[in-house]
């Protein structure tokens, strides 16, 4: 354990598993409320700051996973290996956070997505069947059982988040607003759409996902369901695109990268492969029902305007350095 301040308050410890995208986000939101945290993390610990403390190991260690989520009254299951290692390291992390969070006597909250549903044309429910067509929605699905049916036997008291494809400042793994997108539009080349780029498509604003996460920690009522966490009303590729160019200053034009050409691709780089998979999701709306979530707790989203402004500002500063602003003009 690597620990920046000894905690008061031990009961009202909460532990965030990862800390990547949404993890990170989680731990801020916590830490701004004055709650205090423990981030865990497979790397090494990350800065130190009062009301933080960060555990490094691997959570597929029972014994560590037991160690690391000691004293927590909440745990976040915010774990997310890369595509090409969901085969062997998203089963063995979550049930880790399971058991932790069990031996702890704390609820779980965890993080998942809507890989589970397949190719659906309508808006997703959590009452949506579940019908996975690739092998990571089938890994979701397994994961889904698992946690119902731990929370069922009173092992452990979960709560699960579903949310769409993440976008906003520092999402640049997993997603199409990504790295490659930002790369490609700041060098004036075309941005890749898996799919048909006029196709309504749900994001979740990854700063939105993490504040919902913490809203399913506060209430109990969230305990032993599965909740859609808020979105913004869902937009083409295409218009998003044109929304992130407006705000950059350029012009982006979106491409509709062939399915042949992924599966090949996917031939020489296993991760492209494991992407080719899931471009059914942009073949056809591809739209997250939010509304149990907003009827239950309120979950008011980030206006869309401002999503785009930051996101922008973080791309202009990652991407183009210290002249960002002038260079992406």
């Amino acid at each position: 354990m690597h620990a920046s301040t000894t905690l008061q308050g031990m009961n009202e410890l909460h532990v965030v598993l990862g800390s990547g995208q949404i993890g990170s986000l989680v731990a801020r939101e916590l830490v701004a409320r004055g709650t205090p945290v423990r981030v865990v993390r497979r790397g090494a610990p990350g800065e130190m700051r009062p009301g933080l403390e960060w555990a490094s190991g691997d959570l597929s260690d029972r014994s560590f996973a037991e160690e690391a989520t000691r004293r927590a009254a909440v745990v976040y299951d915010c774990t997310s290996p890369p595509y090409d290692a969901w085969a062997t390291l998203l089963l063995p992390l979550a049930l880790g956070a399971m058991h932790g969070a069990a031996k702890a006597g704390a609820k779980l909250v965890a993080l998942d997505n809507l890989y589970m549903f397949g190719a659906v044309r309508a808006p997703m429910s959590e009452d949506t069947p579940v019908a996975p067509r690739s092998k990571k929605g089938a890994i979701r699905a397994r994961l889904a059982d698992l946690r119902r049916a731990a929370h069922g036997r009173g092992e452990v008291r979960v709560t699960t988040g579903r949310a769409s494809d993440f976008f906003g400042p520092g999402v640049v793994r997993q997603t199409t607003f990504g790295d490659r997108f930002f790369r490609r539009a700041f060098a004036g080349q075309p941005v890749d759409c898996l799919g048909d780029p006029d196709a309504p498509h749900s994001l979740s604003y990854a700063a939105d996902v993490a504040r919902a996460l913490v809203t399913l920690a506060d209430r109990d009522e969230a305990l032993g369901k599965v909740w859609h966490l808020p979105v913004n009303p869902a937009e083409s590729m295409r218009r998003v695109t044109e929304r992130v160019g407006e705000a950059l200053g350029l012009s982006i034009r979106v491409r509709r990268v062939p399915r042949w050409a992924l599966r090949t691709w996917g031939l020489f780089v296993p991760m492209v492969g494991e992407v080719a998979e899931m471009a059914y999701q942009w073949d056809a709306p591809y739209v997250l029902d939010d509304s149990r979530f907003r009827a239950t707790f309120g979950g008011a989203t980030t206006p869309v305007e401002s999503v785009i402004a930051e996101t922008a500002r973080w791309a202009r500063a990652t991407y183009c350095g210290a002249d960002g602003a002038r260079a992406a003009a």
